[in-house]
């Protein structure tokens, strides 16, 4: 069929309109193009800059040196040291499985090593670097820049691991680090950044822990170029970080030392503090362990080992275990009584053996009683009856009283770990925790340190110095910061009589050097260095009458686990005090047999610097003590691992 002109025309003006149309949008198309690329070339032109510099740079953390640990004299006891180890990086590895696989074909790695970096990849975001093996070899470091390219997002690093070169002599003070758990991060509202580093070391007990923030420092920062793979091709910048505060104890390593070796074979405690300053200069807790171990990462059966051990060598005892303190207590009831006017120095009380109260029966240790007693003789001979008289005469809101004020019943501000607080009970105290009312057998039982009454070794230490000096002194454990001091701290004189004071004083002098002295062969020869202390004995199981009327146990026919456990507390010279000491040995039996010639020992290697003269003890005794000095010598020149086999011998 044959179009009309005007048909034609018609069609022509339609494909004219639609050409105009698509035009028009093509040109709007292309308009917008060329605005949204001049926005971006333009505009954005620094915020595109950044992301591009952002796929080429890399920032990365660098954690700080951590503090080091000396002791008072500048002995080093808490170190860093190299270490070598292998990170991956989820981000950067194509198939993280398959590289451990390659890898553990050069470096060796067990099935365990391998799901453990798989977790914790999960665990972690994409760019945090993984720890893979810690503590490798050189040899395996340069194997592993060899095969970079077939092992997709691992590296080799060099850090700085903790290290004790005094290794157990320090477990219970200084503590330990290890790497940084979940459970850390989970009590942190902000934790910060350097706690994400692969492996970083954080104390988990002792000074490590109390002092992190002092020694962990804060991170620097390193920036190195990547090529488009994520592989590093140079560094571009570093800022070191700042390294954490070098800490100074007031301990001394060769004291501490030989407090341990001292300890060694038994479950015990010793604390040695100055008494004019409150330092504290040995603390020692038996038995120990290395803690290298946890630093380097504890296998389960030496974890086990500890953890089940019976003598209970996790334990930091001076600070953290609680004793009844048994007749070392004897001092602070005396005290409360002479205060408060009840008694004076030469009152005496008949001892018969024992005492009735209520129906009830209170035994003297001494079955045939001591006859008459005052003041000094019931601290010399520890006669029982005298202090449950008094007790009861005085009151016991008076002795806790007394107690609290000689430091007792106190946490002490230490950086130590689980610093316990003890126990002086009141009236109140016993409706609150009890539920029931004070009884006067109960105030008996707290005037000879038995019942409800609880003290740690460092308290009986606090204690002592406070009788000996009439100051409230306060223990102090860090003597510097930076080289920066930390205040002694001492509030005063104690608001009690200074002829009361030496009233108890002069009891325990005898206690250590008059003829029926509980301590007496614990004595130091020499009048510039003669000692007062006290005995004492903590019951940890019930005597029953039936027991009595047959003849009580000795100690050493009970199971270890329920004999006595033996205290003895000191200080010298008797006349112008310098230290003061406290031993206990858990389940030791009597505080004169198996406490006070530690303690004696203690003392003298504290006056002497080193092994003190055999003059310096009774004659008579000192064959056995030039062998228990050649004993301890070549204790302390052994490893730690024949150490612990040398005191297992001893036990």
């Amino acid at each position: 069929m044959k179009r009309s002109p005007q048909d034609t025309e018609a069609s022509a003006r339609k494909i004219t309109r639609r050409g105009l149309f698509l035009g028009g949008l093509q040109v709007s198309f292309a308009a917008m193009l060329v605005g949204r690329m001049r926005y971006m070339q333009v505009e954005q032109a620094d915020e595109y800059r950044d992301l591009a510099e952002e796929n080429r740079v890399k920032f990365s953390l660098l954690p700080p040196a951590r503090g080091l640990i000396y002791d008072r004299n500048g002995v080093l006891i808490a170190g860093n040291e190299q270490n070598y180890r292998i990170v991956i990086v989820r981000e950067d590895a194509d198939d993280p499985e398959a590289v451990l696989n390659r890898l553990r074909k050069i470096v060796w790695l067990d099935d365990a090593d391998i799901k453990r970096t798989l977790d914790e990849m999960r665990r972690r975001s994409a760019f945090v670097p993984v720890t893979v093996a810690d503590r490798v070899a050189w040899e395996d470091v340069a194997e592993v820049a060899v095969n970079a390219p077939a092992l997709p997002g691992i590296t080799a690093e060099v850090g700085l691991s903790r290290s004790y070169p005094r290794a157990d002599d320090f477990a219970h003070v200084i503590g330990y680090v290890g790497p940084v758990s979940d459970y850390d991060l989970s009590k942190l509202e902000d934790p910060d950044p350097l706690l994400q580093i692969p492996r970083f070391q954080i104390g988990k007990s002792g000074v490590e822990a109390k002092m992190e923030l002092d020694l962990r420092g804060s991170a620097g920062t390193r920036e190195v170029e990547v090529n488009a793979v994520g592989r590093e091709m140079r560094e571009l910048g570093r800022e070191e970080g700042r390294a954490g505060d070098n800490i100074q104890l007031t301990v001394d390593a060769d004291l501490q030392a030989y407090v341990q070796a001292r300890l060694a074979g038994e479950s015990a405690a010793a604390v040695v503090m100055d008494t004019q300053t409150g330092d504290v200069l040995a603390i020692g807790s038996a038995p120990t362990f290395d803690p290298n171990k946890f630093v380097r990462g504890i296998s389960s059966k030496d974890y086990s080992a500890l953890l089940n051990d019976k003598y209970r060598p996790l334990a930091a005892k001076p600070a953290q275990g609680t004793y009844p303190p048994g007749s070392t207590f004897k001092m602070v009831t005396a005290l409360a009584a002479l205060e408060e006017g009840v008694i004076d120095p030469g009152e005496t009380v008949k001892c018969w053996g024992h005492i009735e109260v209520h129906k009830r029966r209170f035994h003297c240790w001494k079955r045939g009683g001591h006859g008459p007693v005052d003041l000094a003789k019931s601290l010399r001979e520890s006669c029982d009856i005298y202090y449950y008289d008094i007790a009861q005469r005085v009151g016991i809101e008076k002795i806790a009283e007394m107690a609290r004020k000689l430091g007792l019943g106190e946490r002490h501000d230490l950086p130590l770990s689980a610093i316990a607080q003890g126990l002086i009970p009141t009236k109140a105290w016993k409706r609150e925790a009890r539920g029931a009312d004070w009884v006067i057998g109960d105030s008996l039982n707290a005037g000879i340190g038995q019942g409800f009454v609880l003290a740690s070794p460092l308290q009986l230490t606090v204690m002592t110095a406070r009788l000996a000096t009439g100051q409230a002194i306060s223990p102090r454990l860090v003597r510097s910061v930076n080289g920066i001091e930390t205040p002694v701290r001492n509030d005063g004189p104690l608001e009690i009589s200074t002829s009361n004071l030496n009233a108890i004083r002069e009891g325990m002098y005898e206690v250590v050097n008059a003829r029926r002295g509980t301590a007496g062969r614990s004595k130091i020869v020499g009048d510039d260095l003669r000692m007062a202390g006290k005995t004492g004995t903590s019951q940890v199981r019930n005597i029953t009458a039936a027991e009595r009327a047959r003849g009580v146990f000795r100690n050493e026919d009970l199971p270890w686990e329920r004999r006595d456990h033996a205290l003895f507390v000191c200080y010298a010279p008797h006349d112008n005090p310098r230290y003061a000491v406290t031993v206990v040995v858990e389940h030791g039996g009597g505080g004169s047999t198996a406490a006070a010639p530690i303690a004696r020992d203690v003392m003298l290697q504290a006056f002497y610097q080193g092994k003190p003269p055999l003059e310096a003890y009774p004659a008579n005794q000192r064959g056995t003590i030039q062998t228990r000095q050649r004993d301890i010598e070549e204790m302390l020149e052994m490893p730690h691992d024949e150490r612990v086999k040398a005191a297992e011998g001893r036990a």
